[in-house]
């Protein structure tokens, strides 16, 4: 699965990528994203493809318990997304693309955990999440919520000595298909071998709090 990963891009490099409408804006550098934080999501608007923030961990609009008591949701599996009921639903209505510079996984027992950064193999700054979103209203706070989940398929033979797991990337010929669901499962497939490259870095970064999101935790381990 994909519990963390990190978003440090600029405006400018989005845009260039996604083609997004609306300002520039200053977009602040994430380098330790955990599930239940908000995000950077992009979804098509009326006006076109537009930047949102939303929470990690997609909650269906039909759940009536709190977000507390909401299973963990920040992953789809390709496999299922398109029966499982917590996502059916925005499968078929409400697709986004989650944009990153990088995710993180481990390996190791659970007593010496690894993190590995992956990043793009070619250097360029944004990969592109297959991703869904959900409209939620909170019972207790009666406030609309935007919440989203990352689709995650099996690994590529590349990632499988890291993880069993791995986020879909979407290409750009695909964005569009993606967004406006003319795509369907067939999209959800894993990143060929050399899409990724990977570098151990501080387990620093295992933890989530004061100290553990800065630029640093993504430096190759023991580089000087």
């Amino acid at each position: 699965m994909c519990g963390r990963f990190t978003q440090r891009y600029t405006w400018t490099e989005l845009h260039a990528l996604l083609d997004l409408i609306g300002s520039p804006r200053n977009l602040r550098p994430r380098h330790n994203i955990a599930p239940t934080t908000s995000i950077d999501v992009v979804r098509a608007g009326e006006a076109g493809r537009e930047l949102v923030s939303m929470r990690w961990g997609l909650i269906p609009a039909w759940w009536k318990k709190s977000a507390k008591e909401v299973p963990s949701t920040f992953n789809a599996r390709a496999e299922t997304v398109a029966e499982k009921p917590m996502f059916r639903d925005a499968f078929k209505r409400r697709r986004c693309i989650i944009p990153a510079s990088g995710f993180y996984e481990w390996t190791g027992g659970k007593k010496d955990r690894q993190p590995h950064l992956f990043t793009a193999a070619d250097g360029t700054p944004v990969l592109a999440f297959a991703g869904l979103w959900n409209r939620w209203r909170d019972p207790v706070a009666a406030e609309e919520v935007l919440t989203c989940t990352m689709i995650v398929s099996g690994a590529s033979a590349w990632m499988e000595a890291y993880h069993d797991r791995m986020p879909v990337l979407l290409s750009p010929q695909d964005f569009a298909g993606w967004l406006d669901g003319s795509l369907g499962t067939e999209a959800l497939h894993p990143a060929p071998a050399n899409a990724l490259r990977e570098w151990p870095v501080s387990k620093r970064m295992n933890a989530t709090g004061v100290g553990d999101d800065d630029a640093s935790l993504l430096d190759p381990l023991n580089s000087p």
